[in-house]
């Protein structure tokens, strides 16, 4: 029986790669595997403004592309584009503090939310309106976000999907999971945990 593709898990885990304490490190900002650590995709950074996610084969799978107006004090807007360079999602954060909510829009316009649940918390919920301010309140994944080196400060997100999420919602959830990241630790490493 085939290995489900990634966009059909329910569980994805990001994480930065392990690496050495001593030697620069060059491979990719992030890899996306299974819960058992079978590593599925790469996010492999271009520039400052684009990054590719690939299968560990090379098969292309999305693009991201980052936009901001004025600096680190405006909005922040990722596009996501699939095979055939059509746009496939959005993921837009606002605010001093933009780890706080990321809008999301799937190709086929469907709003979404990924909303921190307090402002110190290491969990997000995805809903499809706003849990605190609207009258849904149903929780569609989770993610959470651990330390799993200390001394680099490598971080690991586990995302935790409904098996409801269509496969077009599961990849604008997936590929803002990467924008959280980058977010929170541009590449450049000059960051600090939000």
């Amino acid at each position: 029986m085939p290995q489900p593709g990634l966009f059909e898990l329910e569980t994805v885990v990001v994480a930065q790669p392990k690496r050495s304490r001593w030697r620069r490190y060059g491979g990719p900002v992030l890899t996306l595997s299974t819960v058992e650590g079978e590593r599925l995709a790469h996010v492999t950074h271009i520039d400052d403004s684009h990054w590719l996610i690939t299968k560990t084969s090379g098969e292309f799978i999305a693009g991201i592309t980052k936009r901001s107006r004025f600096g680190p004090f405006g909005a922040v807007r990722f596009h996501f584009t699939g095979t055939g360079n059509e746009q496939v999602g959005t993921a837009a954060a606002q605010g001093l503090v933009k780890t706080r909510q990321l809008s999301l829009q799937t190709g086929q316009k469907r709003p979404l939310l990924l909303i921190r649940r307090g402002g110190l918390s290491s969990e997000w919920h995805l809903a499809r309106t706003d849990p605190q301010r609207g009258p849904e309140r149903e929780i569609l994944a989770r993610v959470t976000v651990s330390t799993i080196d200390a001394w680099l400060g490598l971080q690991q997100y586990a995302l935790d999907m409904a098996p409801r999420l269509e496969a077009c919602e599961r990849r604008a959830v997936v590929a803002s999971v990467v924008c959280l990241h980058l977010l929170r630790r541009p590449p450049a490493g000059n960051a600090t945990p939000a």
